[in-house]
């Protein structure tokens, strides 16, 4: 098949490999950050919630675990945020290619509508805890709420992933026919 390299494509592998690039560095800072809670909790617990109050206590301690899950499922998010880029990239180049529907990209797709689906469960349990830990005194607040438009992104994403390995298997059909 001929190659094109329509300017969306261009435009997308570059910010596809952009974002490749500063998703794990944003992994790398809130891994830090993590790490930075055990030998200086008060210290980071002053610096996220921006108070200068007691940091020791049960209300403190219910907070810094808190704030250690969130931290540590950001983590988690970003290396479900790296499967889909790269599955995306991946789709990307075989588009560039000519040659979109493949076996393969229709399980880049399934990967990608999992991971999709992880990073909405991920969003949700964040907001759960977000809202177990406020309290009167140290209210968390990371704006969660429900997105039913993420949801049907991620129903959208299996169905795209079945689409594309009906059509690859019908064009295998359709070449041993030729």
């Amino acid at each position: 098949m001929s190659q094109s390299h329509p300017r969306e494509l261009t435009l997308s592998r570059n910010v596809l490999k952009t974002f490749l690039v500063l998703n794990p560095i944003f992994a790398v800072f809130v891994s830090a950050m993590l790490v930075a809670t055990f030998p200086a909790a008060s210290w980071m617990m002053r610096a996220l919630t921006h108070e200068h109050g007691a940091t020791n206590g049960a209300e403190f301690q219910t907070l810094l675990i808190g704030m250690r899950w969130i931290m540590f499922l950001g983590v988690v998010g970003a290396l479900l945020v790296q499967v889909v880029l790269t599955r995306l990239l991946a789709i990307v180049d075989t588009v560039s290619a000519g040659d979109p529907f493949v076996l393969l990209n229709a399980e880049r797709l399934k990967t990608i509508a999992w991971a999709m689906l992880g990073g909405e469960m991920l969003h949700f349990i964040i907001g759960m805890i977000a809202r177990g830990i406020s309290t009167e005194t140290h209210q968390l607040d990371i704006d969660w709420k429900f997105n039913f438009t993420r949801w049907i992104f991620v129903l959208f994403a299996f169905v795209l992933a079945r689409v594309f390995e009906q059509g690859a298997r019908m064009r295998e059909d359709l070449e041993g026919t030729v």
